[in-house]
């Protein structure tokens, strides 16, 4: 069945997380990160889980800025991944490990689109801006969220406070929607549908990126960050661009611009470790590991 198949209600999706752990499905939530990091700290659901929204009511991205979450036409999902055999230091390139793995399939609907006439020629490729957002050209459609949190265990026979970290990533698609939806925000935003040319079918999307992840997740924990860095090197539009990095941890809707430090420069290279190499315009070169990148 293809994926520009129409798709069955919200209600019937048959979805897992990792592990075949049953999905959690809700018409409506404030946001699916939050319930993530409440179940995942109350012992409520194991790591593997996967909740999913068709809308959210309070939807947001990195530094609290608002995801625009209307319903029946995007995905809205947190997956809880556990950290088995990955140093807690490495949690960071989960992230970037995600971007890469979902923009391949992506970018395969891109070229299938494309080859069937019926793709938009004109917005450019879809890549991986560093470290995690994905994008169409410089339209972005992908956002991804992540927080390490301490999950307690389910059984009811652990009674010591005993607590595994795990990762909660929480994953905004623009699928169905069109990009004059967003014209409030005031961002380059596109949509699947306006890359493809046509709908696509939300729930075997969904189960086609979860389970790609979950393979990725598996080659990380084997081999390191260092072949999606190869993957990122093979796809960039980047390197040698002019960019601002911008350091801010506290930036929000509210508050974009006050306390800010940007830098001017070029991107030289990402490294092997996942941090990007960024010159300065004083000359200066700088590994950056967190920072919003602007081109």
């Amino acid at each position: 069945m293809s994926m520009f198949s129409p798709e069955r209600r919200f209600t019937d999706w048959q979805l897992t997380g990792f592990d075949s752990v049953p999905a959690l499905l809700f018409e409506t939530l404030e946001s699916t990160h939050s319930l993530m990091k409440a179940k995942a700290i109350a012992g409520e659901i194991p790591p593997g889980a996967l909740i999913v929204a068709d809308r959210q009511s309070a939807g947001r991205g990195r530094h609290e800025r608002t995801w625009d979450s209307p319903a029946g036409l995007n995905l809205y999902f947190n997956i809880l991944i556990p950290l088995d055999g990955i140093p807690l230091a490495s949690a960071p390139q989960i992230t970037q490990v995600a971007a890469l793995t979902f923009a391949e399939v992506f970018q395969n609907l891109q070229e299938e689109s494309n080859a069937r006439g019926q793709g938009n020629k004109d917005i450019g490729k879809v890549t991986v801006k560093w470290p995690n957002d994905i994008l169409c050209g410089k339209h972005k459609f992908c956002g991804i969220l992540a927080e390490v949190v301490m999950v307690k265990p389910m059984l009811k026979q652990v009674q010591h406070d005993f607590r595994e970290p795990a990762v909660s990533m929480g994953v905004g698609i623009n699928v169905n929607s069109d990009p004059s939806d967003y014209a409030a925000l005031g961002r380059a935003v596109t949509t699947l549908k306006d890359i493809c040319g046509q709908k696509t079918n939300r729930e075997k999307l969904l189960q086609l990126l979860i389970g790609n992840l979950e393979r990725a997740i598996g080659q990380f924990r084997a081999f390191g960050i260092r072949p999606w860095v190869s993957a990122w090197k093979r796809m960039d539009q980047f390197i040698g661009a002019r960019g601002t990095i911008i350091l801010n941890n506290h930036c929000t809707d509210q508050t974009r611009g006050e306390g800010d430090i940007k830098k001017t420069g070029s991107i030289l290279d990402m490294q092997d470790d996942g941090s990007l190499l960024f010159k300065c315009d004083d000359g200066t070169v700088e590994t950056v590991y967190s920072a919003d990148l602007e081109i």
